[in-house]
């Protein structure tokens, strides 16, 4: 397979996610998965998403589609369009599968690949994550991860505006 062809086999439809995590499971894999909007990936998501991948063997992220993201982060976001965005996460070596979810939260996409983690960061409480409850029923953990200071789409968007640019 070539690169390309790599790249693509990563981007996963909701609708073929939890055949794949049953085969995972089936193969005895350890499946952490995270969400978010990633937009503008910036040193802080890779920070993040490479320690969500070391907690298992293979990492799933969830990726709020444009649409989703407009309705959390407003309308003048995404910065970049979801395929876009999608393709960037699929490029890093230790993404094992991206997918789109239209939802504001992935409370269903949770539901159908059923992690053995659930990895979000460290501002939310584990018991308040979205999912925490499917996750654990389940036996899963739900684990959080400090982000990296001053690494965030708005600090970024911020300090250009500041500097006169953007």
């Amino acid at each position: 397979m070539n690169p390309w062809q790599q790249l693509q086999h990563k981007m996963i439809p909701f609708a073929g996610i939890g055949t794949l995590s049953r085969k995972w499971r089936e193969e005895e894999e350890n499946i952490v998965f995270t969400n978010g909007c990633f937009d503008l990936i910036h040193r802080g998501h890779i920070d993040y998403l490479a320690k969500a991948a070391g907690m298992g063997t293979k990492l799933i992220i969830g990726l709020n589609t444009d649409a989703s993201v407009q309705r959390i982060k407003g309308a003048n976001r995404p910065l970049q369009d979801e395929i876009s965005r999608a393709m960037v996460l699929a490029s890093f070596f230790f993404t094992d599968a991206v997918v789109l979810f239209e939802e504001d939260t992935p409370y269903n996409l949770i539901r159908e690949i059923m992690p053995d983690i659930l990895v979000k960061g460290a501002d939310y409480n584990e018991q308040d994550i979205v999912g925490y409850d499917l996750v654990t029923a389940a036996g899963g953990l739900v684990k959080t991860l400090e982000y990296l200071p001053g690494y965030s789409t708005t600090a970024i968007m911020n300090r250009i505006r500041q500097e006169g640019g953007v």
